[in-house]
């Protein structure tokens, strides 16, 4: 694919935060654990620290050197709101192995310019290419009512618990309410993965629709005993034998991304079932739709 990003930048361990920085702009829902999982530990061993990001209040090692960028301008805020420092070693077999990881991303690197003399630090800027919009992260939706009614069953629970014995059946109910805010989530998912149409004809991954799978790779690393099952379907228009393939490989390509984002793949199931299941025959775009399904 096309990169989408270049970043210049001034020394090379600039040019590693501007990577870093282009990453977020890209993807500006992740969070520490994401960053860490999409620039891991082993692209940087000469580090000297521990991490190669934390989180801006953290202390990067016992001895004095701190090893981390923390200025202003330096710091890189997360999907969360929290702020991560970013590590400031980066050696030249380090550096070209961040710069090679990038390309993963759509980043590449131009040649980066020595940094300024006079004790002057270098910076980075990044520039758009071929067209591409960064995403704007959207807000998350207040889950208040969600709270409230896990507050009302503590409560209640409470009340049971001082007059009577604890029973079983008490601990399927939390079970049974955290069930129902998962499958709740799911739905909305769906719903918003739908609303992030494929190209006609294309198995390929909309922006929009790798930040909803984003979202559906965080609620599974939540519940860890969760799989699913990602079902495509398309409308009754054109060749069936290729509906069914386009349904296939588009479902294949949600699976293959959450497995990239550290989602095991024995928890997911690609299925696609082209035009033969029709929700709507009056309406072909209602039956171009992906599923995704709970496996109990």
């Amino acid at each position: 694919m096309p990169s989408k990003v270049r970043v210049y930048g001034k020394a090379q361990n600039r040019t590693a935060l501007g990577i870093v920085h282009a990453y977020m702009v890209m993807y500006p829902q992740a969070t520490l654990e994401d960053l860490r999982r999409a620039f891991p530990n082993e692209l940087n061993p000469d580090k000297g620290t521990v991490e190669n990001f934390i989180y801006l209040e953290e202390k990067g090692t016992e001895a004095n050197w701190d090893g981390y960028f923390k200025a202003e301008d330096e710091i890189v805020t997360m999907g969360d709101g929290k702020k991560v420092s970013v590590v400031k070693m980066w050696t030249k077999p380090s550096f070209e192995r961040i710069v090679e990881h990038a390309k993963l991303y759509d980043i590449e690197i131009a040649q980066f310019e020595a940094a300024d003399k006079g004790g002057k630090k270098g910076g980075f800027r990044l520039e758009y290419l071929n067209g591409y919009v960064p995403p704007v992260a959207s807000k998350k939706k207040s889950l208040w009512w969600i709270w409230l009614i896990l507050l009302l069953l503590a409560a209640g629970l409470v009340a049971f618990f001082a007059t009577r014995k604890p029973q079983v059946v008490e601990v399927e109910k939390i079970v049974e309410v955290e069930k129902i805010v998962y499958i709740e989530r799911m739905e909305e998912i769906e719903k918003n993965f739908n609303a992030a149409k494929f190209l006609k004809g294309k198995a390929e991954l909309s922006d929009e629709a790798k930040f909803v799978l984003h979202d559906l790779a965080q609620l599974m690393d939540k519940q860890s005993d969760l799989k699913v099952k990602i079902v495509g379907h398309t409308s009754s228009e054109g060749d069936p034998l290729f509906n069914q393939k386009l349904s296939e490989d588009r479902a294949q390509a949600a699976v293959d991304f959450l497995v990239s984002r550290g989602i095991d793949a024995s928890r997911l199931i690609a299925e696609g079932k082209g035009s033969s299941e029709p929700i709507d025959l009056e309406n072909p775009d209602a039956n171009r739709r992906t599923e995704f399904i709970i496996i109990e």
